[in-house]
């Protein structure tokens, strides 16, 4: 499954929700040196109940606007 994804760092807590065409995303961390991009990953595989590795951001490393695919099958 590919999923657009809104992030949204150095919010008050981590939360996931149903945004217009895809899921919004809030994170603590600050967007500086990846942490955000770490977090997105746990809370994700957390959210969907997946292994982290299952998890992958195609685009949007440096971006808010992201595109996530999550593994299932494997």
């Amino acid at each position: 499954m590919i999923f657009k994804v809104r992030v949204s760092p150095r919010a008050s807590r981590n939360r996931v929700e149903q945004f217009q065409d895809g899921l919004k995303v809030y994170l603590t961390k600050p967007a500086a040196e990846g942490l955000a991009n770490a977090q997105l990953i746990d809370l994700l595989s957390r959210h969907f109940e997946v292994k982290k590795y299952q998890v992958i951001i195609k685009s949007g490393l440096k971006s808010r606007d992201k595109l996530v695919e999550i593994n299932e099958a494997i």
